[in-house]
């Protein structure tokens, strides 16, 4: 309206008969008009501006659309109320107000709910989601040289108002809106896995039967729950409650990427994170990890060395069975031509928008091309040998290896391992990756056994043998090192 009003200004001194061309007054509204002419050009182009940055965040120099057009790279809730706005009738501009300010109020309300939610979570005693430790557990995280720190962690010890319970979590966020995506997993993530942990509780009596049945008929998209001592599946006394937990995990993970499709303001269209989520209850650890962040076990072996066990596997599009879902929905799997080593997630007719993880929360506009959020949950009972759980985002894993990983945290005092692993981290991203822009860090520390004398680095295991662990948790001895690792891809 005010761009509309500069112009009908203009148009009036232009075409007044009665004003005389050399009348000092009639020169400077003419400069006047000049200049309100200028604005409007100024402004005209800042509208356009805004308006193509509304586009959306998936467009790409070749088109992100199956034609490579920008209408089909436009994100998810755009797109969506695009298509919708399309096929309505025409509008009055009062309809069209009312409609704007139905849209403000209900986002404003949203944006509420969530400053109140995260008020309340800040509250909440033993819950630790920043740089600092506690008896049991430390966590640091260091933005990097990409932009915001995209990184998040959560430590929440009596999860659950349980004593012998606590949650850890590192969540990996990617895209122009990765960081809202992780900061709101790590936030909504646990009260889900809570909720669904207690509603299956009450409905466990009775169903042992029911739940026994169910192990051996996982779906493909559900991952079977592993044991990392070398024995797949669960046989102790409290299998019924570790299978509870398993499906309290995969209900959670469901949920929770349905409400960040449905989320009214994060942009999860080409955007997401990763997330390994470990539940410790009693002795029994419990872990769901979606995309290439890992969770690694320092122990000692049987000549009562401390080695690394790696618990999780790197979800990423080389592994076979992940490329083969993939390739199966229509999605593409290449790496590009200058880092061969990097498997991508593509779109069927498009070089976008080339993800290196196989499943992700977010990310919708692969979720119809192979993409999934369903953890694959692993299992491990907690033994008087093991020491400690690192759980570690990629910009770790990059650089050093759990070896590594396990001797920084070992030799470093409890209170401050997570920030020692990090600058490490750092320091090794410097010296390995010298042209490379250095990765976002996000590290938790656990401590199983806490009132224990922390170990030096003299008590590392000398070159040996190696014990790898596959998929399956089975280990297997090589001559090599007397240690347990994997490369970066999770595969031995």
């Amino acid at each position: 309206m005010a761009i509309e009003n500069l112009r009908l200004r203009k148009k009036a001194v232009i075409v007044s008969p009665n004003l005389n061309p050399t009348d000092p007054q009639v020169v400077l509204e003419k400069r006047g008009s000049a200049a309100e002419s200028d604005c409007s050009v100024g402004l005209d182009c800042l509208l356009s501006i805004v308006r193509a940055l509304g586009m959306g965040s998936c467009l790409s120099g070749e088109g992100a659309g199956p034609h490579g057009g920008a209408a089909s790279a436009l994100p998810y809730g755009n797109r969506r109320r695009r298509v919708a706005a399309a096929a309505a009738p025409p509008e009055s501009d009062a309809g069209a107000n009312k409609r704007w300010k139905s849209t403000a109020k209900k986002m404003k309300r949203n944006c509420s709910f969530d400053a109140k939610m995260e008020l309340w979570l800040h509250r909440i005693p033993k819950r630790l989601f920043v740089n600092g430790s506690s008896e049991v557990a430390s966590l640091f995280t260091k933005q990097g040289k990409k932009g915001i720190n995209q990184d998040a962690m959560i430590v929440w010890e009596n999860f659950g108002s349980k004593e012998d319970t606590i949650l850890c979590g590192v969540f990996d966020g990617h895209g122009p809106f990765g960081h809202m995506v992780a900061k709101k997993v790590r936030d909504s993530l646990p009260l889900k896995l809570c909720a669904q942990l207690q509603l299956n509780s009450f409905h466990k009596d009775g169903r042992d039967d029911i739940i026994n049945s169910g192990l051996g008929s996982l779906t493909s998209k559900e991952s079977a729950l592993t044991s990392t001592d070398g024995k797949a599946g669960i046989h102790n006394q409290n299998h019924t409650d570790i299978t509870t937990m398993r499906e309290s995990f995969l209900k959670a993970f469901k949920v929770m990427d349905k409400e960040l499709k449905l989320h009214p303001s994060i942009d999860c269209y080409c955007s997401g994170t990763t997330a390994v989520t470990l539940v410790k209850q009693g002795r029994d650890l419990v872990i769901g990890n979606v995309g290439d962040s890992r969770a690694v076990l320092g122990t000692r072996d049987e000549d009562d060395f401390l080695i690394a066990v790696q618990l999780t596997v790197d979800l990423k599009p080389n592994l076979s069975k992940e490329a083969e879902r993939i390739k199966k929905c229509k999605g593409r799997v290449f790496a590009l031509q200058n880092e061969p080593e990097v498997a991508r997630v593509w779109l069927p007719n498009a070089n976008s928008p080339g993800l290196a993880m196989a499943r992700a929360f977010g990310d919708f506009c692969l979720k119809d091309f192979g993409l999934i959020s369903v953890p694959e949950i692993s299992y491990h009972q907690v033994t008087e040998k093991d020491e400690f759980v690192v759980l570690a985002t990629d910009g770790v894993w990059d650089v050093l290896s759990n070896k590594e990983v396990v001797e920084i945290v070992a030799s470093s005092p409890p209170s401050s391992a997570a920030r020692k692993l990090v600058e490490s981290a750092n320091r090794a991203w410097k010296f390995k990756c010298p042209y490379a822009k250095v990765d976002d860090c996000a590290v938790v520390c656990l401590f199983l056994n806490p009132s224990s004398n922390h170990y030096s680095p003299s008590t590392f295991i000398p070159n040996g043998t190696e014990t790898s662990v596959n998929q399956s948790g089975i280990g297997n001895k090589k001559d090599f090192y007397k240690s347990v690792d994997m490369d970066h891809s999770g595969t031995p």
